[in-house]
């Protein structure tokens, strides 16, 4: 057995068919004067095929995803780096100044932005590394006239097995015929898990060597919720992952039911379940799964998809295709999070020893005035079109909520001088995620509309701990008395003042937490779209007098162990 990361659920079982990528050789070649002009031309005339070729690939891929799932495989990203200005200017001078030909200038440009994006340990970053290589071999094959490999026509029942799968290359295959997926590189954001979740492929993605452990037509055993790979599984094995997919598929069907159900428990009492999201496809997934609304928009992925700082009107138009697909549902949109292990290149952020602790989120908005006007206008506009709320991430005083109330009411003054339409009652929030916004909950609640608990941070602030840090990593968990009773009295203070409170951190689609959120009254739980029907589900198996019954009892506990073992024996008896 083999063990990798299981970015997409479900039990595959196939024969392996190996992928190896075939490399293209740049080639520097110098070019007269004369041809310098022709040399662009040709780069121009490359660009528009591969524009082209991309655009269909999306349309033939939303023939299988459907028509809410056009972009969902991010493949818009290497159109949007092929026509970004400062990428093109650095080719065409580059073959200008050096005379070099347009593979060679490709290929030069790319690789300064390649080595930026892969000095950062962050794993979205590093998704960009993959659009960039992807999109450069495409372009330097249409230079050079080579035809991509065919995998239109694979046999059904094929698991996939490669050592990166690009996104080109995922949108190209017969998706129906897939029973897995298995490579050696990529995540949970990777293109590979994205196309594998939105078509309920099994895959595990980050395991090691396996492309020199498997060979084609080999038995292959693909376990997408646990990381797990067999080659050339025995019978007995066999038998027991034949019965692990059909409990998986009579599960996911039983879920289905759960869709267009209001999200309440077993004894009536409702709550809103919301998702997060990244960009308009994951809303258009999130409605699919059945969606109340929109929890947490993170609009840093905006900034992070390019090489360089999105106009006011890029903006806007992503947040209005947000607020247009909900169709008047809540969609709370958080304002630029980076710093800590999130870094944008362009912005000219320098190296911390302590990045979580410093400028970061807020503290750089509040900053970056010049930036932070731009996407408030553009969400203040979007807001016409929808039900838009403004969330504040990182605050830790009351000075930062009142800056940021004068900004909002500065740039309202300049809609209405310039007749340019808003919500003129738009709701404004702030994340919960820090002690010292916890502490003062009561009053914060005084100046915003709503809260929402950021549990991965509150976490991690409140026990001192990084969570990437694998010698404290026992240190983490949000089931510690300590956080959950910081967690119960936010949710108190929000209620005392009239305020919903909601939470976006991963503790909300944490199935023992459920119990202790219900009990503690939280008013919205907002997970990815994956888990909204789970999280639905899980819900409905609770009455009140139960929840509340297991909250008082685990309040009375000690340990993050304790509580854990209790809440998930809990579970096993519900």
């Amino acid at each position: 057995m083999l063990r990798g990361i299981g970015t997409s659920k479900g039990i595959g079982m196939g024969q392996a068919l190996l992928i190896v990528d075939q490399d293209v050789e740049i080639r520097v070649e110098k070019i007269p004067d004369t041809e310098i002009d022709a040399e662009i031309q040709r780069f121009l005339d490359a660009k528009e095929q591969f524009i082209k070729d991309t655009e269909k690939m999306i349309t033939d891929l939303s023939v299988q995803l459907g028509e809410q799932e056009k972009t969902a495989l991010v493949l818009k990203n290497q159109i949007y780096l092929i026509k970004d200005v400062e990428l093109n200017d650095g080719v065409e001078n580059l073959i200008r100044a050096q005379k070099i030909c347009a593979e060679a200038a490709l290929n030069d440009t790319c690789e300064l932005y390649i080595n930026i994006f892969s000095q950062m340990d962050n794993e979205t970053m590093n998704q960009r590394v993959v659009d960039i290589v992807d999109m450069k071999s495409r372009m330097i094959r249409i230079l050079q006239g080579i035809q991509d490999v065919d995998l239109s026509h694979i046999e059904p029942g094929t698991v996939i097995v490669a050592k990166e799968l690009h996104p080109s290359m995922t949108a190209l295959m017969d998706t129906s015929h897939i029973a897995g997926i298995i490579a050696e590189k990529g995540g949970d954001t990777s293109h590979a898990a994205i196309l594998a979740r939105a078509l309920e492929i099994p895959a595990v993605l980050s395991v090691k060597n396996v492309c020199d452990k498997v060979h084609n037509g080999e038995s292959v055993i693909v376990d997408g919720e646990y990381g797990e790979v067999f080659i050339n599984p025995i019978q007995k094995t066999i038998e027991i992952y034949e019965k692990k997919r059909t409990v998986f598929l009579e599960h996911r069907e039983e879920l289905k039911k759960y869709i267009d159900k209001n999200t309440e428990t077993a004894d009536g009492a409702r709550v809103m379940l919301a998702a997060n999201i990244g960009n308009a496809e994951d809303a258009a997934k999130a409605m699919e799964a059945g969606a109340e609304g929109i929890g947490l928009f993170r609009t840093e992925f905006l900034f992070m998809n390019g090489i360089s700082m999105p106009t006011e009107e890029q903006q806007f138009e992503a947040y209005r295709k947000v607020a247009v697909l909900c169709k008047e549902k809540p969609v709370i949109i958080r304002t630029l999070d980076i710093g800590g292990d999130k870094d944008i290149p362009y912005m000219g952020l320098t190296k911390e020893t302590n990045p979580f602790l410093g400028y970061r989120a807020i503290r750089f908005c509040l900053d970056r005035v010049d930036v932070f006007t731009v996407q408030l206008r553009a969400l203040l506009r979007a807001s016409a079109y929808g039900t838009i709320r403004i969330m504040f991430p990182m605050i830790t005083s009351l000075q930062e909520i009142i800056s940021v109330k004068k900004m909002i009411r500065d740039i309202c003054q300049n809609l209405d001088q310039n007749g340019i339409d808003y919500d003129k009652n738009i709701q404004i929030g702030i994340m919960i995620e820090t002690p010292a916004a916890a502490v003062m909950a009561d009053v914060f609640a005084r100046e915003v509309n709503f809260f929402s608990i950021g549990t991965n941070d509150l976490t991690q602030y409140m026990m001192a701990v990084d969570r990437g840090n694998e010698n404290v990593s026992y240190l983490y968990s949000t089931l510690n008395p300590a956080v959950l009773r910081m967690i119960r009295y936010i949710i108190q203070c929000g209620h005392e003042h009239g305020i919903s409170v909601g939470m976006c951190g991963e503790a909300a689609g944490d199935s023992r937490m459920l119990p202790l959120l219900l009990a503690f009254g939280l008013d919205e739980f907002s997970v990815t779209a994956s888990k909204v029907l789970d999280t639905r589900k899980s819900i409905a198996d609770w009455t009140m007098k139960d929840a509340k019954d297991v909250t008082a009892h685990v309040m009375k506990l000690c340990t993050d162990k304790e509580i854990s073992n209790y809440l998930s024996d809990c579970i096993m008896n519900k």
